[in-house]
């Protein structure tokens, strides 16, 4: 009879390092992971506890994975599980800067309650997602959108975006132009921001220009950086406090997209007492909570010249008498501001969410 070879020891040591390793602190775990997220049966659900309301919160979240959260308790870093009794609704349970309240049970501590978010950064959560809205970072003062000067190239259509994002979230925003080493002229499109009363910052992680000014904004705030894959968001922490050492890469260029680097959001301390979340970089930016009608209403010199527009309900593309399509082509509106909120009605009613097709036409339809 033929000895059956022993089977290979499964290796039940978690990585606890969350600074040398903290995006893949969770590895070991993806088994205990898999046995905790089984569904209660429903005599379980009725005569199960029901948590407390009633709590004070004495933690923040750092990072988290699906049942286990990083979170930061009497100036040290705890790992806690997530109470299953916390479930997730319409938004994700947790996010990077959520005050949570924990306490210990046996050898282990455990999330027990959150509390109501005072701002946020969301995204639309994808097809598959078990929510209908991602939240990226909670509680946060200052939306850093980094756009780069080149490589890759400056787009608008994103940090539009996430203008509107922001103000969804109650959440300030501001520019940060990185990589100007590269150009010698800055994007003309910086201008459009700045006339919209948009802070503007210029960085560079090679020559450390603008890294100071741009801290110095930065103190005493909870802050969230974001924008696309590439442009050099975890640059700007490693040259804001070198001792993060956070893994970069360069970008493709054949196709000049960034390349992932950063996989979870997680909050950082810097100087003490700035906070600052780093965010997965991203290609497109899903939008939530307002319908395409809604849109122009957050593009605000395009909703100052619809009080001119012949009918209520405007969609400012093809329609006689339009007070927005009678500025632009007048020059009192800039024709890059049209375009994006051209795209990103465009999308938003499409079947698919995403932009069908470039429009080669100076304005889509026709106008009577």
């Amino acid at each position: 009879m033929k000895n059956k070879p022993e089977k290979k020891k499964r290796k039940l040591v978690r990585n606890r390092s969350w600074e040398e390793a903290h995006e893949s602190a969770f590895t070991h775990d993806r088994a205990k992971h898999r046995r905790a997220q089984f569904k209660l049966s429903d005599t379980a659900l009725e005569n199960r506890e029901t948590l407390s309301d009633d709590f004070t919160p004495n933690a923040m979240v750092i990072c988290h994975s699906k049942k286990w959260a990083f979170v930061m308790h009497d100036e040290a870093e705890k790992l806690c599980q997530i109470d299953e009794r916390m479930e997730e609704r319409d938004t994700t349970l947790l996010a990077p800067g959520d005050r949570v309240f924990i306490e210990e049970s046996g050898s282990e501590w455990w999330v027990r309650g959150v509390a109501p978010r005072r701002s946020y950064l969301a995204r639309l959560a994808g097809q598959h997602a078990r929510v209908d809205t991602q939240i990226l970072a909670a509680n946060v003062d200052l939306l850093i959108i980094v756009a780069s000067a080149a490589k890759p190239p400056f787009r608008p259509g994103l940090i539009d975006r996430y203008l509107i994002t922001a103000e969804l979230g109650n959440v300030t925003p501001i520019l940060c132009v990185n990589k100007i080493d590269l150009v010698e002229s800055l994007p003309d499109e910086i201008s459009l921001y700045q006339d919209l009363d948009i802070e503007v910052f210029t960085t560079s992680c090679e020559t450390g220009a603008g890294i100071e000014e741009l801290k110095a904004r930065l103190h005493g705030q909870t802050n969230v950086l974001a924008g696309h894959s590439g442009v050099g968001k975890s640059s700007l922490l490693n040259v804001m406090d070198p001792e993060l050492e956070l893994h970069t890469r360069t970008i493709s260029e054949a196709t000049q997209r960034g390349k992932h680097t950063t996989t979870a959001a997680r909050l950082y301390e810097i100087d003490g007492d700035i906070r600052i979340i780093d965010t997965p970089g991203v290609r497109s930016l899903g939008l939530w909570g307002i319908s395409p009608e809604e849109v122009s209403y957050y593009f605000p010199e395009i909703a100052n010249h619809a009080q001119q527009c012949r009918f209520r309900n405007c969609t400012h593309t093809h329609e006689p008498n339009c007070g927005v399509l009678a500025a632009t082509e007048a020059g009192e509106l800039p024709e890059a501001r049209l375009k994006s909120y051209l795209r990103i009605r465009a999308s938003m009613e499409s079947d698919t969410g995403t932009t069908p097709g470039r429009m080669t036409a100076k304005y889509q339809g026709n106008r009577g």
